[in-house]
């Protein structure tokens, strides 16, 4: 029986965390968040909402390898082992979907959903 490493501990924790948050009264819902994941792709590639970009992005590369062919060789030849990888991706990946969403809603509530970001003040060049 294979143990539990210090990414698999990781991803449970981070699982475990986002899912006590979602639950928390007033938090949005399942729906919510998915309604807001076009808004926030979209706010995240026209920097309004940048933070998200690198998250967003290993997002993507799970779920790629969690569809891959490739990542079907270690199922086949070593059962449920062979799986567990593919349990800390997916879980990592639910907890990363409910993390940003929060953070993007929050954001949303506060600065606007039609407001860009703050900019600095353009200052007079030095003399």
């Amino acid at each position: 029986m294979p143990t539990l490493g210090p990414r698999r501990v990781a991803a449970f924790r981070a699982i475990w965390k986002a899912l006590t948050q979602s639950r928390r009264p007033g938090a949005p819902g399942i729906g919510d968040r998915l309604t807001a994941l076009p808004r926030l792709v979209t706010a995240a590639a026209s920097g309004r909402f940048p933070e998200a970009r690198g998250r967003l992005v290993l997002i993507v590369l799970g779920l790629a390898y969690l569809a891959s062919p490739v990542d079907l060789v270690p199922e086949l030849f070593l059962g449920l082992i062979g799986l567990g990888d593919d349990a800390v991706v997916a879980l990592w990946i639910a907890g990363a979907f409910l993390s940003e969403t929060d953070r993007f809603l929050s954001w949303e509530r506060t600065a606007g959903a039609g407001s860009s970001r703050p900019t600095v003040i353009d200052q007079p060049p030095p003399n």
